[in-house]
């Protein structure tokens, strides 16, 4: 089986932590009382992205996911209460603005991304929205965090205010998680195309149509290969190339089973189909009809449809032990991944 794909809303929470000189007390401490806020956020948002990348329950995700809206949910509300810094309401206003959207986004955009989640396996264009529809999201985001950072500043210069900026550890582990899962999008899309075309060809194979089978192989002789030109370009992720070493062979397989194996399959549905044709002529004439040379042709053409079958068999057993290590081996790299980059909170 396919390893789920784990997609997990990180925000740009990852407030950067900042330091005062001790010009205006007053407006150092009215920013402080919204940086505490940001903390909180960080640290739920952390915690949920966590949960959902290390194998926690889905009772435990969706607390952590309760959790980060409530915070979101308080700060707004607190943040709304502040009054306006000697009568300057832009840099609580874009605080509040982007609460807001963070809460639309864990809300009302989550509930649609959980909606294109249910149906994006079904196929590649599916899986592309709903990765797309995420990326959006976090769009949203960054759009509104930048506003805000760019009222902190512009607060700041008006209060004499000195910023130092850096990063807490917090928002480092945010960050790095948010770029595991870009680079891990990458390669599983890439993977993904193939899987979905070669499903397509083995449901062909199943239902023995042999243009549908044609067709489909060709689809994923197409998408392989073009999904190891792109692989190819991709680096490896700080010195990690399980990922796409997997993927690699996983893709190495498709190509070789739409090029090779796959002409032999549809050329033993035709087979198939022929000796079903002589098969029915032959029943059809009284055995007292039938000439030596009928029966001869008949045995011959049993004995090869014979052989055709081993073959096909042993080819067919072949692939599903090939694919089912593969698969297992792309799962088993999937979560390894993601296990040792994804940070733990």
């Amino acid at each position: 089986m396919m390893k789920s794909l784990i997609l997990i809303l990180v925000s740009g929470c990852a407030f950067a932590v900042t330091s005062f000189g001790q010009n205006t007390a007053d407006a150092v401490e009215y920013m402080q009382q919204i940086s505490a806020h940001f903390d909180n956020i960080a640290h739920n948002t952390m915690s949920y992205t966590s949960a959902a990348s290390h194998g926690k329950s889905a009772r435990k995700i969706e607390k952590r996911r309760a959790e980060l809206i409530s915070s979101v949910t308080l700060a707004e509300s607190e943040v709304r209460k502040l009054k306006p810094f000697n009568g300057d309401r832009s840099y609580r206003d874009s605080v509040v603005s982007y609460l807001r959207i963070s809460k639309h986004v864990l809300n009302e955009d989550y509930d649609k991304i959980l909606n294109l989640e249910e149906i994006a396996e079904q196929s590649y264009d599916a899986m592309e929205a709903y990765l797309l529809a995420k990326e959006k999201a976090d769009e949203k985001l960054e759009q509104a965090f930048d506003v805000v950072k760019e009222q902190q500043q512009a607060f700041a210069l008006r209060n004499n205010i000195k910023l130092i900026e850096g990063q807490s550890k917090l928002g480092a582990k945010l960050e790095k998680a948010s770029a595991v899962y870009n680079y891990y999008n990458r390669v599983y899309l890439l993977f993904f195309k193939s899987y979905k075309d070669e499903a397509y060809y083995l449901d062909a194979q199943n239902r023995e149509d042999v243009n549908a089978m044609e067709q489909t192989r060709q689809t994923l002789q197409t998408s392989a290969k073009e999904g190891l030109a792109k692989l190819a370009s991709l680096t490896h992720y700080k010195g990690d190339n399980s990922l796409k070493q997997a993927c690699l062979q996983m893709l190495n397989f498709y190509q070789s089973e739409a090029a090779n194996i796959g002409v032999e399959m549809n050329s033993f549905i035709v087979k198939k189909a022929d000796f079903e044709k002589i098969k029915a002529a032959f029943d059809a004439k009284r055995p007292n009809e039938r000439t030596k040379e009928d029966i001869n042709a008949y045995n011959k053409a049993v004995n090869d449809f014979n052989a055709s079958i081993a073959r096909y068999n042993a080819v067919t057993n072949d692939l599903n032990k090939k694919r089912s290590a593969l698969l297992n081996q792309w799962n088993s790299a999937s979560k390894a991944f993601l296990d040792q980059h994804v940070p733990r909170y």
